[in-house]
């Protein structure tokens, strides 16, 4: 009897443990299927590492570029187009990770728990993705960018669609340079990455949105002020202490004066009046050090330190320089935030199949915490400086506000810089331009700015 209990007892383990087995085995094919039906050795959707078949990836006016034609995976006729959707798109062989054809690709090759990918296998056909952003403006931008490396951003700040996102150095898919991997003048340096979503750079006078943010909401009597610019600040006489040197000798200025000539003498006083706690808590309410998810990719964090630093530091950081490190992806949604009443919408890419959308349940980012009395202010100024310092003829037609940097840094040119957006209610796009070692924000991102935005402004 008692043989007979153990024996039992062994029989109900057995097919407790197979039946967990089981259950673990299926769920893993549920949870990771698509990875492994996806995988580059998989030579019924790859040859020689390189995907071959699957969906159409679509613009937002379904416009095709990149879609499958005989086991060979073909891209849009016009040749800036594919430079310019490159880094969205992603390449054939995934040197690009954060492209669409990488992250979704068990999307794209028509993955499900059920079929796998046979129907895609019988019929030489994935699944189709439409994407939020528009061929002709991507276009507009490569060309406008003129051979510089940097990124150009623009997005919807009401609904949150990314109409362009270009990034350079870039390439020809259908003409890739011979010598990438061993060019060793620079010219290709990190051209598999998405600088809009990787990239960090030093922000220059664009940072003055964030400390004038700043200045209004803990200086009550900040509109009522009159500064002096003689062409520097400084900081004091004691250790540590320095000039914080000017773009100009600006006299005598009030706010709205000293963000229209971006005076460093102004700004560097407020930041170091502000001190490094009330500075630290507004970056940190608007986004530095937190990450942004656009789907299944995230962006690098913004960086912002005052831990140990001078008044001379804390000067330079107020004008954005010092050790601040900016994501244009970040600076854009602070750009939305402003133009939008104070909400920061998350961006998204994808816009169908539904499932795949980036903000299903609240489009509304907690990564930025701005009021919207303070949002009217900063729009207000950065109105300001286009319509009183750059002046309207720059954008004709599209009522912009804005802001530039020249953002100085240690290997050769400035960045040049424009971050803005259209207050015009047919217009809810913001901007951000960032031309690595591009010059001055003012002489070169205000035109690349311009003719993006007057191609966004000719969409359908």
């Amino acid at each position: 009897m008692r043989t007979i209990t153990k024996r039992t007892y062994i029989v109900v383990f057995l097919v407790l443990a197979f039946f967990a087995g089981l259950g673990i085995m299926l769920y893993s094919f549920y949870a990771n299927g698509g990875t492994w039906a996806s995988n580059r050795a998989n030579n019924h959707i790859y040859s020689g590492g390189e995907l071959t078949v699957a969906g159409t990836i679509y613009d937002r006016d379904g416009e095709a570029l990149v879609s499958t034609n005989r086991n060979e995976r073909v891209y849009h006729e016009d040749k800036s187009t594919r430079m310019g959707t490159l880094h969205i798109i992603g390449d054939s062989q995934g040197f690009i990770s954060t492209g669409i054809q990488t992250l979704y690709r068990a999307e794209l090759i028509g993955y499900n728990f059920i079929d796998g990918i046979y129907k895609t296998i019988s019929s030489d056909e994935g699944c189709d993705i439409k994407l939020t952003v528009d061929a002709d403006v991507s276009a507009a931008a490569y060309k406008a960018m003129n051979g510089n490396k940097g990124t150009v951003l623009v997005y919807n700040y009401k609904t949150g669609e990314v109409i362009c996102m270009v990034s350079a150095p870039t390439y020809d898919v259908y003409n890739k340079p011979t010598d990438i991997d061993t060019d060793k003048s620079g010219k290709y340096d990190g051209i598999y990455l998405n600088r809009a979503l990787t990239g960090v750079f030093t922000p220059g006078s664009t940072f003055k949105v964030v400390t004038a943010i700043c200045a209004i909401e803990n200086i009550p009597d900040i509109y009522d002020r009159t500064f002096t610019c003689k062409g520097k600040y400084t900081t004091g006489k004691g250790k540590g202490d320095g000039d914080v040197i000017c773009n100009g000798t600006h006299g005598k200025v009030n706010f709205e004066r000293a963000l229209n000539v971006s005076c460093n003498s102004v700004f560097a006083q407020l930041a170091i009046e502000l001190g490094a706690d009330k500075m630290t808590e507004t970056v940190r309410k608007l986004g530095f050090g937190k990450s942004i998810s656009l789907g299944k990719v995230k962006t690098v964090k913004s960086t912002f330190s005052l831990s140990g630093s001078t008044r001379l530091d804390i000067g330079w950081a107020g004008i954005g320089q010092y050790t601040t490190l900016v994501n244009p992806c970040q600076m854009l949604m602070l750009m939305g935030a402003i133009a939008n009443g104070g909400q920061a919408i998350t961006p998204y890419l994808v816009s169908s199949p539904s499932e795949l959308l980036s903000s299903v349940t609240s489009p509304v980012s907690s990564n930025i915490t701005l009021s919207e009395e303070t949002a009217k202010k900063v729009r207000k100024l950065l109105r300001s400086n286009v319509k009183n310092y750059y002046g309207d003829s720059k954008f004709p037609g599209l009522e912009m506000c804005g802001k530039t940097g020249s953002a100085e840094v240690s290997n050769g040119r400035s960045h040049a810089w424009f971050t803005g957006f259209s207050v015009k209610k047919d217009l809810p796009y913001a901007i951000v331009v960032c031309l690595e070692n591009g010059g001055l924000g003012y002489t070169h991102a205000i035109p690349v700015a311009n003719k993006v935005m007057q191609a966004v402004a000719k969409m359908d």
